[in-house]
């Protein structure tokens, strides 16, 4: 850093984000709420930056990310001395390996999105090899303390064919010392750099490439849109789509990739551009390994293709809830935003594209959307009784299929200063559709009563022309078949505005029947229930 940065009495709104350790929207919502402060030229004054670090980090429950940045954190320099003397003294480096990452700060692994990947992960990932690969070339360029690299030597790769970058300096040590270890080789092959930035003017190509790549590591978005140039990302802008850009800008023709991604890569829309790249590929598998980073709520499933195009009619091996089931390739296509949805088997596939040919409306261009309400601080704004000038807002939890528990939370009526609403009249319509945002479940409550919300709701209001009432909609909405149509293609724990609105109404049910039944609807999709799916009717 040069003494004119130092010197600077503003920062840009990525750069104070990388100073506090939250994302820009969350440096945007706190210069709303006013705990930051823009100076003439819209950048963050200094002066405001650190009134905040000094005087309400780790005592407002607002900043509970940028707490966590000041309470949960190590000393890397002393960190770094015990690493070495351990790595001198003991033998067992793999343990050594777990010591250290458990070692690390839980806010410098979430900025640095280190999580190292369990052996028995590795080993599943790199099972499939068929081909000898002593002379053969491996990477794993977010290589950690080295177990994809380890199990590659087990495989038959030559210790000099094995190539690894980390960032940090001190997992570099132990994978080298490891390599040592296994092989008697001092590889010079094992680089503390940036692959990201190596990987750009790198010109040597690798047979395999495995690894567990930085999930939501903080860059500035100026890098993320250098990045995305050089590789041509598109709009997949995160650092697990730019490492599999650069990955795959380094893969020999035919050659292996295979990545370990959190569940967000295989369907939400961020990750539309690179999930649409993939599949000019061939995948060979698609594997859930449910959640085994202690700590992190996030699936983890990995990606394993082929440096080629794939063949009419390839299949895809699917694994999933501990079965396993094969997908040809190219009905990945046919799903909105280009979703990876490998839980669903070939034959559900089918029925799905038949249900789409089914006449249908989506609510894509047919609704206004609107967010629940987010006040900055609940604790303190949100009471749990009714009082003067307060008025009743509904959570999340609050809505049933049944319908409305009753109100548990009450705000002021003067919204200003909350970090985020939905314009009034979307809240005063006189009918519309309320939902949980945070489910894996179609949970919609049909408001004619101008009822507010908070963020774990959201809400829409339906086109005048759109051909079914709100009370109707919400039945073929909360239907036992929408919500399991719903996990087979999209499979999210939020229920998105981008999904809701792809999604098909099959409006003309109505035209032959006055009130809704679950039997009544599937006989008037021609489907039966089977064994928890759907089959077409004989």
């Amino acid at each position: 850093m040069n003494s004119t940065f130092l010197a600077k009495k503003t920062k840009s709104i990525s750069e104070t984000a990388l100073e506090l350790g939250v994302s820009e929207a969350t440096i945007r919502n706190w210069i709303k709420t006013n705990l930051l402060y823009l100076a003439e030229n819209k950048e963050v004054t200094q002066d405001s930056i650190d009134f905040l670090k000094q005087n309400i980090v780790g005592k407002e429950k607002l900043l509970s990310r940028a707490n966590k940045k000041q309470k949960d954190s190590h000393n890397h320099q002393l960190l770094s001395t015990k690493i070495q003397q351990k790595i001198n003294l003991q033998s067992d480096l793999e343990k050594i390996g777990e010591e250290y990452e458990n070692s690390l700060s839980d806010s410098y692994k979430n900025k640095e999105g280190i999580y190292y990947t369990p052996n028995y992960i590795v080993r599943d990932m790199m099972k499939s090899f068929d081909e000898d690969p002593s002379d053969k070339t491996f990477l794993d360029p977010c290589c950690g303390s080295g177990n994809f690299i380890i199990e590659a030597i087990r495989l038959g790769f030559k210790p000099e064919n094995i190539f690894g970058f980390d960032i940090d300096e001190n997992a570099v040590k132990i994978t080298k010392k490891r390599i040592f270890e296994q092989t008697g080789y001092c590889s010079e092959n094992i680089l503390n750099t940036d692959f990201l930035k190596q990987s750009v003017t790198e010109k040597k190509r690798f047979d395999y490439i495995f690894t567990n790549p930085p999930w939501g590591k903080k860059i500035s978005k100026e890098d993320k849109q250098q990045y995305s140039k050089v590789f041509e990302a598109g709009k997949s802008v995160d650092t697990a789509s730019l490492f599999f850009f650069a990955c795959l800008s380094l893969l020999k023709p035919k050659g292996k990739l295979g990545f370990l991604l959190p569940d967000s890569f295989f369907n939400i829309g961020t990750f539309e551009d690179v999930r649409k790249k993939i599949l000019e590929y061939q995948i060979d598998r698609l594997i859930d390994y449910k959640k085994p980073f202690k700590g992190l709520l996030t699936k983890a499933q990995a990606i394993i293709l082929t440096h080629s195009k794939p063949s009419e009619g390839h299949h895809t091996t699917c694994e999933f809830n501990d079965k396993v089931n094969h997908r040809i390739q190219s009905s990945f296509t046919e799903n909105p935003k280009f979703i990876l949805n490998f839980q669903t088997t070939q034959e559900e596939t089918n029925l799905i594209r038949y249900i789409y040919n089914l006449p249908h409306v989506t609510l894509k261009n047919n609704a206004i959307f609107g967010l629940g309400i987010v006040t900055g601080n609940n604790k303190t704004i949100c009471k749990n009784t009714p009082e003067e000038g307060l008025v009743p807002v509904y959570k999340g939890s609050d809505i049933t299929k049944k319908g409305l528990k009753n109100p548990s939370c009450f705000i002021k009526k003067d919204f200003k200063n909350f970090q985020q609403t939905a314009p009034e009249y979307l809240y005063q319509a006189p009918e519309k559709l309320i939902y949980k945002f945070i489910s894996n479940q179609l949970c919609f409550y049909c408001d004619t009563e101008q009822r507010y919300i908070l963020n774990s709701a959201n809400l829409l209001v339906l086109n005048k022309d759109f051909p079914l009432s709100g009370e109707k909609l919400i039945e073929l909405l909360n239907s036992d078949f929408m919500n399991w149509l719903f996990r087979k293609l999209f499979g999210t724990h939020k229920i998105l505005k981008s999904d809701l609105q792809q999604l098909p109404i099959h409006f003309g049910y109505y035209e032959k029947n006055s009130n809704f039944t679950e039997s009544k609807f599937l006989d008037y999709l021609g489907i039966k229930k089977s064994n928890e799916t759907y089959v077409l009717k004989q």
